[in-house]
């Protein structure tokens, strides 16, 4: 049991603790471009969220660097964002479409089958492809990563799906 602390401290360090594991170790807010809140889900809405973004303790260490939404093969997959087709085709065993947003953020879908070639430029909310079999759910999920400035970061920083932080004071 703690003693001396109070519920809001509590509180507070368990809210600091929960900032600190969306941050990769060695992005710094000052450095970090500015995340678009204003994206458009790549599947339909609302996006059941299977496995969340956990980040690495170190570049070369174990993390889940995106998150897994609900999706069955077929599912059409949309451009979140105004970007353009980085890379479509297969790494290792499995199709992925990376898309550049613009020169800090690229975002990477997988297992999708594309329908756009690279170096389309994409509207938000159009297609660029479907969900296939295969990645690390086997087809039952559309695994979505966000790289700004090649560092991961929780992709619902830009879906808007984390609340922002509110301080409060300690008493």
């Amino acid at each position: 049991m703690l003693t001396g602390m109070s519920a809001a401290k509590i509180t507070w360090c368990v809210l600091v603790a929960l900032a600190l594991t969306l941050v990769p170790a060695s992005a710094s807010a000052t450095d970090a471009a500015p995340a678009a809140p204003h994206w458009r889900w790549p599947t339909s809405p609302p996006a059941a969220v299977l496995h969340p973004f956990l980040a690495p303790p170190g570049p070369y260490a174990a993390g889940h660097r995106g998150v897994d939404f609900a999706a069955a093969p077929g599912d059409v997959v949309l451009a979140p964002a105004d970007a353009v087709v980085q890379f479509a085709g297969v790494v290792v065993d499995r199709p992925v479409v990376t898309l550049r947003v613009d020169e800090h953020v690229l975002v990477s879908f997988e297992p999708v089958t594309a329908t756009a070639d690279t170096g389309t430029m994409l509207t938000a909310g159009h297609a660029l492809g479907t969900v296939a079999r295969g990645g690390h759910c086997d087809g039952v999920c559309l695994h979505v990563g966000v790289r700004v400035d090649g560092e991961y970061v929780s992709p619902m920083l830009y879906f808007a799906g984390i609340p922002p932080a509110v301080l409060l004071p300690l008493q």
